[in-house]
């Protein structure tokens, strides 16, 4: 019997073709021309939001789509190449951006992604929507709460790529926030800091 959170959680299916939405639109941000610490930010935020995706779809999604389909040849390969991204995520991060090869190795592993994402796409969304109609809310609901699991285990990698990714966007909520913070300050105080 599902949950509350259950019917109200997006179905697993959406969930990762906004994981698929996230990572394809970080690859548009990424220039050659770009400063090193933002392709630095925005390569190691698109290799993190790519390892947690792998990780849910291997722990939560296969395993319920091979319960119910069987020998599909879709499903078999996309461990596999789950596999070869980290591998190439792995040469990633062992290298900086002021190596010539590091522009290249990210547009290697942007193919491979996009090769991947195709495959999910046309091929085991639709099966799993077909097959796994009524637990597609529950399994989003599973992997909506194993998300925070993960991205807890790295809030300040997070946090400093992002800062990184959007430099104007962290810049303008900083300051916002700063402004936030100083306007809900007690009126004495405020006072008091502006006479000394």
């Amino acid at each position: 019997m599902p949950d509350d959170t259950s019917t109200m959680s997006p179905t697993i299916t959406s969930m990762i073709r906004l994981d698929h939405m996230h990572v394809l639109a970080a690859f548009h941000r990424y220039h050659a021309t770009s400063p090193w610490w933002r392709k630095r930010a925005i390569v190691n935020s698109t290799c993190a939001a790519l390892e947690i995706h792998a990780q849910l779809e291997e722990e939560i999604f296969y395993p319920a789509l091979a319960a119910v389909i069987v020998d599909d040849p879709a499903l078999s390969k996309s461990r596999p190449e789950h596999d070869e991204m980290r591998t190439t995520i792995g040469r990633l991060r062992t290298m900086g951006p002021e190596n010539a090869a590091f522009d290249g190795l990210f547009h290697q592993l942007i193919r491979e992604v996009i090769h991947h994402v195709a495959d999910e796409e046309t091929v085991l969304l639709p099966a799993a929507e077909r097959a796994l109609t009524s637990e597609l809310r529950s399994l989003g609901a599973k992997m909506a709460r194993r998300r925070l699991q993960l991205l807890g285990e790295r809030p300040r990698e997070i946090a400093v790529n992002t800062a990184g990714t959007f430099p104007l966007a962290t810049l303008l909520i900083g300051s916002l926030a700063v402004l936030g913070i100083t306007h809900c300050l007690p009126k004495s105080r405020r006072l008091r800091r502006d006479t000394d």
